[in-house]
């Protein structure tokens, strides 16, 4: 069965769900379930819907943001992970303990601490305990974690599925109905085109209708142009050969597309978001592999590059078509109030 027809099948289900969700949401609103504040400020990412909108890049910006002025730390759900519970990156800490996306906090910055647990309140618990000197923490992931009061809340869309065309799971793919984004302090349209004009920026705005207090920003997504791995490579060398694309993330296409705007000759073999790779994948992956180079997205690097003698991966970034400063501002003023 198509699996757009599967999911009209299954609209009664969406509301049903959508009216538990929306009942849960106002229990909150109203203080009838409690959320427990913390006293140094906490900067929460994420959005109305499942996976894709690009909350590992935002992240990153703001630790790029504020790593030089504040001790910060990073909690995470740890999304498939092979632990339980609370567990502080250090030294010894694998990507199957810590989840893809935390680990790649780790390794890309030194400085932070990062951190997993699905019970917010107890990670941040935890993480002040253990590290006393926190100054900031950024939640990620955790706009429906209501349990835990954040300052400053950061809502992120995705250009090719905005939630006001989106429809609640599993007819659709929102987590709860689009009026969660009053909860927002910003909200973020990301993956947008680089030359998404400011007529078209006016267009979406006026369909996200934010409220007086929100400003909407959008994002684009910035490759780099060298591959990393063993080595630093350029780009360039890499679309002298053929390459063997391996994803394992929600929304590839824009890779996929970027690969093949510049002529790249490539083979892509897609895996689920968070996959797990298997002796059988790796198997696979260099069986296709024998005359090519193997490039991935950083997230899958960090699971890969244990199995793979050769694996590349390339970087991104996040950056504001416009009005940066403006988004940085209301960030900084946030933490400056606490």
């Amino acid at each position: 069965m198509p699996l757009k027809i599967l999911r009209i099948l299954l609209f009664p289900f969406s509301i049903l769900y959508g009216c538990i969700v929306s009942v849960r949401s106002w229990l909150y609103d109203f203080n009838v379930l409690t959320s427990i504040s913390f006293k140094l400020p906490i900067i929460t990412v994420g959005n109305l819907s499942v996976g894709g909108t690009g909350k590992t890049p935002q992240i990153e910006y703001l630790i790029r943001l504020l790593q030089d002025q504040y001790q910060i730390a990073v909690l995470s759900r740890g999304y498939k992970r092979k632990s339980k519970g609370f567990v502080l990156a250090d030294a010894k800490t694998t990507v199957e303990t810590l989840g893809d996306e935390p680990f790649q906090y780790h390794q890309k910055f030194k400085e932070i601490q990062v951190a997993v647990d699905a019970n917010r309140v107890e990670g941040v618990s935890k993480i002040l305990k253990n590290k006393p000197d926190t100054q900031i923490i950024l939640l990620d992931d955790a706009y429906q974690h209501r349990k835990i009061k954040a300052g400053f809340q950061i809502l992120l869309s995705s250009y090719d599925q905005l939630f006001y065309n989106d429809f609640m799971m599993p007819t659709g793919n929102l987590r709860e109905l689009w009026w969660g984004k009053k909860r927002a302090d910003v909200i973020v349209v990301t993956k947008c085109p680089q030359n998404l004009s400011e007529q078209e920026q006016q267009i979406i705005i006026q369909k996200i209708k934010p409220n007086s207090a929100q400003k909407v920003f959008f994002t684009a997504i910035k490759y780099a142009n060298t591959v990393q791995g063993s080595a630093i490579l350029p780009l360039t060398i890499f679309l002298q050969q053929k390459i063997t694309l391996v994803t394992g993330i929600a929304k590839p296409k824009p890779l996929v597309d970027f690969l093949q705007n510049l002529g790249a000759n490539f083979e892509h073999i897609s895996y689920p978001d968070h996959h797990h790779f298997t002796a059988k994948d790796v198997e696979k992956i260099q069986a296709k592999a024998v005359h090519s180079k193997i490039v991935t997205t950083e997230k899958d690097f960090v699971r890969l590059e244990q199995h793979l003698k050769e694996v590349y991966y390339l970087p991104i970034e996040t950056y504001f078509l416009n009005q940066v400063k403006l988004f940085d501002e209301q960030v900084l003023n946030f933490i400056a109030e606490f």
